[in-house]
């Protein structure tokens, strides 16, 4: 999926170097769309450029010489055939926590209930950032921002979930 995030952004900012691209993406949050390193990063925005889906232009910026990108015609197909293959696309909500409450009953009760508790603590982290992404971003689509809020509802709604469990847990004692 990065190379979608390089294409769009290429197309929403055309002449960008990759440095400027990999910072959009952090300043606008894409992390919580797709996991991405620096090094997955510019290894995409190689591969990109091998298949001349992108084109390199160099140019002089305060006697700085940097590599700047644009998207070429093929690049523009690539962008819609990535566009609707994640588009139609619809995957499972797929949480490692979910794998490990499968055997939760094989599992000690006081270790269950650290791990709800992990769980509680992470999403409430999570809904703190998103909601400072959702409130202080001027950068972000209103589309991803509607993203984000779908995020955040999900993530409050979790909240609840492992506190019913850790009731529950409680109540089984």
């Amino acid at each position: 999926m990065i190379p979608l995030l390089i294409l769009g952004l290429l197309k929403e900012n055309p002449g960008s170097y990759g440095y400027e691209l990999l910072a959009l993406m952090e300043k606008r949050h894409y992390k919580y769309i797709v996991s991405f390193t620096k090094g997955s990063f510019y290894y995409n925005l190689q591969q990109l450029e091998e298949k001349e889906y992108i084109k390199k232009i160099d140019q002089v910026d305060n006697n700085r010489e940097t590599h700047n990108y644009i998207i070429t015609e093929l690049g523009n197909k690539e962008f819609e055939n990535l566009m609707y293959k994640y588009g139609s696309k619809t995957d499972y909500i797929n949480l490692s926590f979910y794998a490990a409450m499968l055997f939760a009953n094989e599992y000690k009760r006081e270790e269950i209930t650290k791990l709800i508790e992990i769980q509680i603590e992470q999403t409430r982290k999570k809904i703190l950032l998103l909601e400072e992404s959702i409130n202080n971003n001027e950068t972000i689509s209103l589309y991803f921002k509607k993203m984000l809020e779908n995020s955040l509802s999900h993530h409050l709604v979790n909240v609840k979930w492992f506190e019913g469990l850790l009731n529950n847990i409680k109540n089984e004692s």
